[in-house]
């Protein structure tokens, strides 16, 4: 092949031209080589030395986490690599080809798009799960009549332990389209605990007790104050809503300190004779028996 044909099918850039005026031999062919390469190293180096000291104080503004941190990286690294191969390709002189893949890539961009709707819906949930902060990792979370600790989350899907200790792997999508309880995300939560007492007993003396054991239990707060209210006239109970609050809450810390407040004021009920009664239930009926003879006696038998 003449040298003529070569710099048709591509000079090699400034490179292959330098070296196809002196004479050099297969000269786009070695020139496109040396240029793509230097041209992809320098626009790789140039691109990561402004592209990452931007995206870490865009990040450290906007109060990212770490692992919402490293995947933005590595998108932000592939995009430099893209560009650089593009521009290599440029700087080369291999247009016509870059062209070409350009027209490739984008067809099977459609495809893979057709393809991939899940992948890009649980994606896209991922970034929002990243940038709106609905919880963290370290949260609990309910869903779906689901719950449990959320132990990771990725672009793609989040990983949640329940508290039977298994491990959920859920769709980003999942938790973005329904409604995700998160009862830590604040600095406090509130728990309503019912206490039933027998329609004969002593509310006052009922009330004076609940309140009394949430104010000793070092774990319930005392601001804002426990309060308790009569809520419900059951069918075989009065029942006593008391609604205290706990500091940075945590499943562990709920379900505790719950049991515990619940144990006391059922210690004080028995020791202060106040009852917490049964369901009562009353059955009504008759029984009928077909298919047997009545038999009468006489005083004689």
């Amino acid at each position: 092949m003449s040298t003529g044909l070569l710099l048709q099918a591509g000079s090699g850039g400034f490179i292959g031209r330098f070296l196809a005026q002196n004479g050099v031999p297969y000269a786009a062919s070695i020139g496109g080589v040396i240029s793509f390469i230097v041209a992809f190293v320098v626009v790789y180096l140039v691109g990561r030395a402004i592209l990452f000291p931007i995206l870490d104080r865009v990040f450290e503004a906007r109060g990212l986490e770490p692992h919402a941190v490293r995947p933005l990286k590595k998108i932000a690294g592939v995009f430099v690599v893209f560009v650089a191969i593009a521009v290599a390709f440029g700087f080369a002189g291999y247009g016509n080809f870059l062209t070409s893949l350009a027209t490739i890539a984008a067809a099977a961009t459609l495809a893979i798009g057709f393809a991939m709707q899940d992948v890009i819906k649980n994606f896209v949930a991922g970034v929002f799960i990243f940038t709106d902060k609905p919880f963290k990792i370290g949260d609990w979370i309910e869903w779906d009549g689901n719950s449990g600790i959320v132990e990771d989350i990725s672009f793609r899907v989040s990983r949640v332990r329940t508290f039977d200790n298994e491990l959920l792997t859920v769709p980003n999508s999942q938790l973005t389209d329904g409604v995700v309880k998160n009862p830590v995300a604040k600095d406090k939560l509130r728990l309503q605990v019912p206490f039933g007492i027998g329609y004969d007993d002593d509310i006052p003396k009922a009330t004076e007790i609940i309140m009394e054991e949430a104010e000793a239990h070092e774990g319930i707060m005392d601001d804002p104050a426990p309060t308790v209210r009569l809520t419900e006239l059951g069918d075989s109970s009065v029942v006593l809503k008391s609604r205290v609050w706990i500091d940075n809450p945590s499943r562990a810390d709920f379900v505790k300190t719950r049991g515990e407040y619940v144990t006391n004021v059922k210690d004080r009920f028995d020791a202060e004779d106040i009852n917490i009664p049964y369901p009562n239930r009353t059955l009504h009926g008759a029984l009928q028996v077909e298919g047997v003879q009545a038999m009468t006696t006489s005083a004689d038998d």
